[in-house]
Protein backbone atom coordinates (compact mmCIF):
# COMPACT_ATOMS: atom_id res chain seq x y z
CA UNK A 1 0.00 0.00 0.00
CA UNK A 2 1.15 3.29 -0.81
CA UNK A 3 0.63 5.55 2.03
CA UNK A 4 2.49 8.79 3.11
CA UNK A 5 5.53 7.14 4.64
CA UNK A 6 5.70 4.95 1.13
CA UNK A 7 5.38 8.59 -0.95
CA UNK A 8 8.40 10.22 1.38
CA UNK A 9 10.53 7.03 1.69
CA UNK A 10 10.28 6.93 -2.74
CA UNK A 11 11.00 10.80 -2.85
CA UNK A 12 14.24 10.82 -1.01
CA UNK A 13 15.33 6.84 -2.67
CA UNK A 14 14.95 8.82 -5.83
CA UNK A 15 17.13 11.72 -4.75
CA UNK A 16 20.16 9.46 -3.41
CA UNK A 17 19.67 7.45 -6.89
CA UNK A 18 20.02 10.70 -8.69
CA UNK A 19 23.28 12.22 -6.93
CA UNK A 20 24.62 9.10 -5.02
CA UNK A 21 26.11 11.92 -2.02
CA UNK A 22 29.47 10.21 -0.25
CA UNK A 23 28.20 11.46 2.99
CA UNK A 24 24.41 12.97 4.18
CA UNK A 25 23.83 14.89 7.11
CA UNK A 26 20.29 15.71 7.65
CA UNK A 27 19.63 19.26 9.05
CA UNK A 28 16.40 18.57 11.43
CA UNK A 29 14.34 21.31 13.39
CA UNK A 30 12.26 18.86 14.92
CA UNK A 31 9.02 19.90 13.02
CA UNK A 32 7.26 17.17 10.29
CA UNK A 33 9.00 17.92 7.35
CA UNK A 34 12.50 17.19 8.61
CA UNK A 35 11.73 14.17 11.29
CA UNK A 36 10.60 12.50 8.49
CA UNK A 37 13.50 12.92 6.06
CA UNK A 38 15.39 11.99 9.38
CA UNK A 39 13.63 8.74 9.60
CA UNK A 40 13.46 7.39 6.03
CA UNK A 41 17.10 8.72 5.65
CA UNK A 42 18.46 6.98 8.71
CA UNK A 43 16.69 3.72 7.33
CA UNK A 44 18.48 4.31 4.06
CA UNK A 45 21.46 5.10 4.56
CA UNK A 46 23.36 3.75 7.79
CA UNK A 47 26.27 6.11 9.09
CA UNK A 48 24.05 9.02 8.20
CA UNK A 49 24.26 12.30 10.64
CA UNK A 50 21.79 14.73 11.87
CA UNK A 51 22.69 18.40 12.88
CA UNK A 52 19.87 20.57 14.90
CA UNK A 53 20.46 24.25 15.08
CA UNK A 54 19.80 26.11 18.06
CA UNK A 55 18.67 29.30 17.02
CA UNK A 56 18.41 30.72 21.04
CA UNK A 57 15.28 33.05 19.78
CA UNK A 58 12.62 31.07 21.60
CA UNK A 59 12.61 30.33 25.19
CA UNK A 60 13.63 26.49 25.89
CA UNK A 61 14.93 26.63 22.47
CA UNK A 62 17.82 24.45 24.10
CA UNK A 63 15.28 21.84 25.25
CA UNK A 64 13.50 21.27 22.16
CA UNK A 65 17.16 21.05 20.09
CA UNK A 66 18.30 18.42 22.43
CA UNK A 67 14.46 16.99 22.53
CA UNK A 68 15.18 16.60 18.27
CA UNK A 69 18.81 15.56 18.51
CA UNK A 70 17.30 12.48 20.84
CA UNK A 71 15.18 11.52 18.96
CA UNK A 72 17.29 11.36 15.78
CA UNK A 73 19.66 9.22 17.58
CA UNK A 74 16.36 6.78 18.38
CA UNK A 75 15.56 6.63 14.89
CA UNK A 76 19.61 5.52 14.33
CA UNK A 77 21.48 8.91 12.98
CA UNK A 78 24.38 10.24 14.73
CA UNK A 79 22.63 13.53 16.40
CA UNK A 80 24.70 16.56 17.73
CA UNK A 81 22.95 20.32 18.25
CA UNK A 82 25.09 23.35 17.06
CA UNK A 83 24.17 26.68 18.61
CA UNK A 84 23.95 29.88 16.85
CA UNK A 85 23.98 33.68 17.43
CA UNK A 86 21.68 35.20 15.42
CA UNK A 87 22.39 38.89 14.29
CA UNK A 88 23.21 40.82 11.47
CA UNK A 89 21.13 43.05 8.73
CA UNK A 90 17.83 41.62 6.94
CA UNK A 91 15.10 41.37 9.94
CA UNK A 92 14.88 38.12 12.29
CA UNK A 93 14.49 35.73 9.54
CA UNK A 94 17.33 36.72 7.25
CA UNK A 95 19.73 36.87 9.81
CA UNK A 96 18.49 33.07 11.41
CA UNK A 97 18.58 31.48 7.83
CA UNK A 98 22.11 33.06 7.05
CA UNK A 99 23.52 31.72 10.91
CA UNK A 100 21.84 28.10 10.22
CA UNK A 101 22.99 27.44 6.92
CA UNK A 102 26.42 28.98 7.84
CA UNK A 103 26.05 26.40 10.58
CA UNK A 104 24.83 23.65 8.92
CA UNK A 105 27.82 23.73 5.50
CA UNK A 106 29.49 20.39 5.43
CA UNK A 107 33.14 19.44 4.88
CA UNK A 108 31.79 17.34 2.01
CA UNK A 109 28.75 15.14 1.07
CA UNK A 110 25.27 16.69 1.05
CA UNK A 111 23.41 18.21 3.71
CA UNK A 112 19.47 17.52 3.33
CA UNK A 113 16.27 20.34 3.87
CA UNK A 114 13.14 19.30 4.70
CA UNK A 115 11.59 21.78 2.20
CA UNK A 116 8.32 20.46 1.03
CA UNK A 117 5.74 21.81 -2.20
CA UNK A 118 4.35 23.76 0.00
CA UNK A 119 7.64 25.88 0.84
CA UNK A 120 8.39 26.04 -2.89
CA UNK A 121 5.21 27.31 -3.82
CA UNK A 122 5.55 30.16 -0.85
CA UNK A 123 8.74 30.99 -2.20
CA UNK A 124 7.57 31.03 -5.57
CA UNK A 125 4.61 33.76 -4.42
CA UNK A 126 7.16 35.80 -2.41
CA UNK A 127 9.60 36.03 -5.42
CA UNK A 128 6.46 37.35 -7.40
CA UNK A 129 5.15 39.66 -4.61
CA UNK A 130 8.60 41.26 -4.27
CA UNK A 131 9.67 41.56 -8.13
CA UNK A 132 12.64 39.63 -7.61
CA UNK A 133 13.29 37.93 -11.22
CA UNK A 134 12.63 35.00 -12.61
CA UNK A 135 15.89 33.41 -10.93
CA UNK A 136 13.45 33.70 -7.37
CA UNK A 137 10.79 33.03 -8.97
CA UNK A 138 11.98 29.85 -10.43
CA UNK A 139 12.30 28.52 -6.65
CA UNK A 140 14.62 25.66 -4.55
CA UNK A 141 16.70 23.75 -6.10
CA UNK A 142 16.50 19.88 -5.70
CA UNK A 143 20.14 19.91 -6.02
CA UNK A 144 22.28 22.61 -5.26
CA UNK A 145 25.28 22.08 -3.72
CA UNK A 146 26.20 21.30 -0.77
CA UNK A 147 21.94 21.09 0.21
CA UNK A 148 19.61 18.35 -0.91
CA UNK A 149 16.16 18.63 -0.92
CA UNK A 150 14.71 15.55 -1.92
CA UNK A 151 10.65 16.29 -0.31
CA UNK A 152 10.29 19.55 -2.92
CA UNK A 153 7.69 17.43 -4.66
CA UNK A 154 5.95 15.86 -1.44
CA UNK A 155 3.31 17.84 0.12
CA UNK A 156 3.52 19.35 3.80
CA UNK A 157 0.44 17.10 5.14
CA UNK A 158 2.49 14.10 3.51
CA UNK A 159 4.99 14.56 6.01
CA UNK A 160 3.02 15.31 9.05
CA UNK A 161 1.24 12.12 8.07
CA UNK A 162 4.05 10.25 7.41
CA UNK A 163 4.73 10.90 11.13
CA UNK A 164 2.10 9.71 12.18
CA UNK A 165 2.49 6.48 10.72
CA UNK A 166 6.00 6.07 12.47
CA UNK A 167 4.50 7.17 15.86
CA UNK A 168 6.71 10.54 15.93
CA UNK A 169 5.36 13.47 17.07
CA UNK A 170 6.63 16.55 15.42
CA UNK A 171 7.27 19.42 17.65
CA UNK A 172 4.99 22.98 16.44
CA UNK A 173 7.10 25.98 16.09
CA UNK A 174 4.94 28.50 17.39
CA UNK A 175 6.85 31.03 15.12
CA UNK A 176 4.84 28.89 12.09
CA UNK A 177 1.16 30.58 13.34
CA UNK A 178 2.56 34.18 13.99
CA UNK A 179 1.71 36.51 11.44
CA UNK A 180 4.31 38.99 12.14
CA UNK A 181 6.15 36.28 9.36
CA UNK A 182 5.23 36.99 5.89
CA UNK A 183 5.39 33.14 5.04
CA UNK A 184 2.99 32.03 7.61
CA UNK A 185 0.38 34.68 6.51
CA UNK A 186 1.39 33.52 2.78
CA UNK A 187 0.58 30.18 4.08
CA UNK A 188 -2.53 30.74 6.49
CA UNK A 189 -3.98 33.24 4.60
CA UNK A 190 -3.12 33.71 0.25
CA UNK A 191 -2.16 30.06 -0.16
CA UNK A 192 -6.01 29.13 0.60
CA UNK A 193 -7.35 31.74 -0.93
CA UNK A 194 -6.25 31.06 -3.82
CA UNK A 195 -7.14 27.34 -3.85
CA UNK A 196 -10.64 28.47 -3.27
CA UNK A 197 -10.46 31.18 -6.16
CA UNK A 198 -8.56 29.05 -8.53
CA UNK A 199 -10.44 25.45 -7.62
CA UNK A 200 -7.55 23.76 -5.90
CA UNK A 201 -3.75 22.95 -7.85
CA UNK A 202 -1.82 25.98 -6.74
CA UNK A 203 0.37 24.79 -4.53
CA UNK A 204 1.28 21.96 -7.72
CA UNK A 205 0.84 24.69 -10.18
CA UNK A 206 3.66 26.91 -8.55
CA UNK A 207 5.65 24.02 -8.18
CA UNK A 208 5.46 23.62 -12.18
CA UNK A 209 5.91 27.22 -12.65
CA UNK A 210 8.91 26.98 -10.98
CA UNK A 211 10.18 23.94 -12.32
CA UNK A 212 9.85 25.28 -15.93
CA UNK A 213 11.83 28.69 -15.10
CA UNK A 214 14.70 26.77 -13.68
CA UNK A 215 15.14 24.95 -17.02
CA UNK A 216 14.83 28.14 -18.63
CA UNK A 217 17.25 30.34 -16.59
CA UNK A 218 19.97 26.84 -16.79
CA UNK A 219 19.77 27.26 -20.40
CA UNK A 220 20.32 30.80 -20.80
CA UNK A 221 23.32 30.58 -17.70
CA UNK A 222 24.93 27.92 -20.31
CA UNK A 223 24.65 30.17 -23.53
CA UNK A 224 26.25 33.52 -20.76
CA UNK A 225 28.76 30.74 -19.69
CA UNK A 226 29.99 30.93 -23.30
CA UNK A 227 30.57 34.64 -23.58
CA UNK A 228 31.61 35.61 -20.26
CA UNK A 229 34.86 33.53 -21.13
CA UNK A 230 35.77 36.41 -23.69
CA UNK A 231 36.82 39.14 -24.21
CA UNK A 232 34.60 40.94 -26.47
CA UNK A 233 33.92 44.29 -28.39
CA UNK A 234 31.94 46.80 -26.61
CA UNK A 235 29.58 46.81 -29.67
CA UNK A 236 29.13 42.77 -28.93
CA UNK A 237 28.14 42.89 -25.78
CA UNK A 238 25.87 45.90 -26.31
CA UNK A 239 23.96 43.94 -28.74
CA UNK A 240 22.85 40.64 -26.45
CA UNK A 241 19.59 40.99 -25.75
CA UNK A 242 18.95 41.98 -22.17
CA UNK A 243 18.24 38.86 -20.88
CA UNK A 244 21.43 37.09 -21.85
CA UNK A 245 23.50 40.47 -21.03
CA UNK A 246 22.42 40.39 -17.37
CA UNK A 247 23.35 36.67 -17.43
CA UNK A 248 27.26 37.32 -18.45
CA UNK A 249 27.52 40.37 -16.11
CA UNK A 250 26.22 38.41 -13.31
CA UNK A 251 28.71 35.09 -14.15
CA UNK A 252 31.84 38.29 -13.81
CA UNK A 253 30.30 39.70 -10.82
CA UNK A 254 30.36 36.60 -8.91
CA UNK A 255 33.39 35.71 -10.54
CA UNK A 256 34.93 38.97 -9.06
CA UNK A 257 33.50 37.83 -5.66
CA UNK A 258 30.29 39.99 -5.04
CA UNK A 259 27.68 38.50 -3.18
CA UNK A 260 23.96 38.34 -3.00
CA UNK A 261 23.57 39.61 -6.27
CA UNK A 262 19.69 41.19 -6.92
CA UNK A 263 17.55 41.41 -9.87
CA UNK A 264 18.20 45.00 -9.00
CA UNK A 265 21.77 45.18 -8.75
CA UNK A 266 22.08 43.45 -11.91
CA UNK A 267 19.74 46.14 -13.76
CA UNK A 268 22.04 49.12 -12.09
CA UNK A 269 25.16 47.39 -13.45
CA UNK A 270 23.51 46.65 -16.94
CA UNK A 271 22.59 49.61 -17.20
CA UNK A 272 26.44 50.70 -17.52
CA UNK A 273 26.32 48.79 -20.87
CA UNK A 274 22.61 49.12 -22.23
CA UNK A 275 21.55 52.66 -21.22
CA UNK A 276 25.12 54.37 -20.83
CA UNK A 277 25.22 58.07 -20.48
CA UNK A 278 28.22 58.69 -18.19
CA UNK A 279 26.94 57.82 -14.82
CA UNK A 280 28.39 56.93 -11.88
CA UNK A 281 29.20 53.55 -10.29
CA UNK A 282 26.96 51.16 -8.83
CA UNK A 283 27.65 50.17 -4.95
CA UNK A 284 26.99 46.40 -5.02
CA UNK A 285 26.89 43.83 -1.60
CA UNK A 286 29.81 43.31 0.15
CA UNK A 287 31.46 46.74 -0.21
CA UNK A 288 31.69 46.48 -4.06
CA UNK A 289 31.54 49.35 -6.71
CA UNK A 290 30.86 48.22 -10.23
CA UNK A 291 31.90 51.19 -12.90
CA UNK A 292 32.39 51.66 -16.09
CA UNK A 293 36.03 53.58 -17.17
CA UNK A 294 36.95 54.12 -20.83
CA UNK A 295 34.41 52.08 -22.07
CA UNK A 296 35.24 49.20 -19.77
CA UNK A 297 33.64 47.70 -16.77
CA UNK A 298 35.98 47.18 -13.61
CA UNK A 299 35.04 45.69 -10.05
CA UNK A 300 36.42 47.87 -7.33
CA UNK A 301 36.61 45.70 -4.12
CA UNK A 302 35.89 47.14 -0.77
CA UNK A 303 39.45 48.02 -0.27
CA UNK A 304 39.62 49.99 -3.40
CA UNK A 305 42.03 47.60 -4.89
CA UNK A 306 40.44 47.31 -8.61
CA UNK A 307 39.80 43.95 -9.81
CA UNK A 308 40.44 42.76 -13.76
CA UNK A 309 38.42 44.82 -15.75
CA UNK A 310 36.35 43.30 -18.69
CA UNK A 311 34.85 45.24 -22.00
CA UNK A 312 31.94 46.35 -21.96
Amino acid sequence: MNGPLAEVRTAVKRFFAEHQPEQVTVAVSGGADSLALAAVTAHLVPGARAVVVDHGLQEGSAAIAERAATTCAELGLAAEVRRVVVSGPGGPEAAARRARYAALRPDRGVVLLGHTRDDQAETVLLGLGRGSGPRSIAGMRSHDPPWGRPLLAVARDTTNAACAELGLTPWVDPHNSDPAFTRVRLRAEVLPLLEDVLRHGVADALARTAAQLREDCDALDEIARRFSGDRRAADDLHDLPPALRRRVLRLWLLDAGVPELSDSHLRRVDALVGEWRGQGGVWLPGGFVARRVHGRLAVERPEGTPDKPVQS
